[in-house]
């Protein structure tokens, strides 16, 4: 496997290192970028769907699960739809949006990785098929020309139409008695 080396930083007009302060990475962490969200997106892909039942399948506290919920709701990821068991009070389901679905090859791919670096020695703890066959699911890079991208060797980041690139920060002024 491809290894990442210093020349990767390097960006392709002139060679200068791109620091977008626009940077879309930065944004999406912000968002689920932190452990309980990440559990409660994997339950929300398994199908469930309920407070009581992600609170048990998660472990998270109460109040954490809560401020989850809320924050997935607010940035757009899942949608509350309310229901009611017989003889009891009016509650939310939290279901995917198409904003959240996206997430899922995210997902995987954190998965993968997980299953790759950090499983028992027994193996993965899951297994990921294709429910019309049940063949394993497997992840691809691939380019708008259809060619297999391996890795970060085979991609060159380039300026995209929003990028905003952050001032250079000041330089530090040489310490006194250096020449």
């Amino acid at each position: 496997m491809a290894t990442y080396d210093s020349h990767m930083s390097e960006a392709a007009p002139g060679n200068l290192p791109l620091r977008p302060e626009n940077c879309s990475i930065e944004r999406a962490l912000g968002i689920v970028g932190e452990k309980w969200t990440f559990l409660v997106l994997r339950e929300a892909f398994s199908g469930v769907r309920r407070f009581a039942d992600m609170q048990a399948a998660t472990g998270a506290p109460r109040q954490v699960l809560s401020a989850r919920l809320a924050r997935l709701v607010e940035e757009g990821l899942l949608r509350k739809v309310p229901y009611r068991e017989p003889g009891q009070r009016q509650r939310d389901e939290y279901r995917l949006t198409q904003m959240g679905l996206d997430l899922y090859p995210t997902l995987v791919a954190l998965m993968r990785w997980g299953d790759r670096y950090l499983s028992d020695h027994e193996g993965p703890p899951t297994l990921l098929t294709h429910r019309g066959c049940g063949a394993p699911i497997e992840q691809h890079f691939r380019c708008a020309e259809g060619h297999e991208v391996s890795g970060p060797r085979e991609v060159t980041p380039l300026p995209g139409p929003g990028m905003r690139l952050s001032p250079p920060a000041p330089a530090s002024p040489a310490p006194a008695g250096s020449a």
